[in-house]
């Protein structure tokens, strides 16, 4: 059963429109066939790529963040030894 909405879902773009590495626009995060038939598409597919849009910009977050040298999450920490201390006095 489709879900009605009772106002039209507004395009997502921002006015970017520059394809980034994987082909997802770089404003929006749509992908070309997404931006191409917007207008065309059901309202329930264009809330779904909405959300998809926001995952992808999640990701895209993640791969631009800076790695912490701090702390590997692959490396298991040893909670027997003490914590070292950077602070010399």
């Amino acid at each position: 059963m489709k879900q009605i909405e009772i106002f039209e879902i507004k395009s997502p773009c921002i006015g970017v429109c520059e394809a980034g590495p994987k082909g997802f626009c770089k404003g929006c995060y749509r992908s070309r066939e997404e931006r191409m038939h917007w207008f065309k598409l059901e309202q329930d597919v264009q809330s779904k790529i909405i959300k998809a849009c926001g995952l992808r910009k999640k990701r895209a977050a993640l791969v631009k963040r800076p790695k912490s040298d701090e702390h590997n999450p692959n490396q298991q920490i040893d909670i027997f030894t003490p914590p070292q201390n950077n602070n010399k006095e």
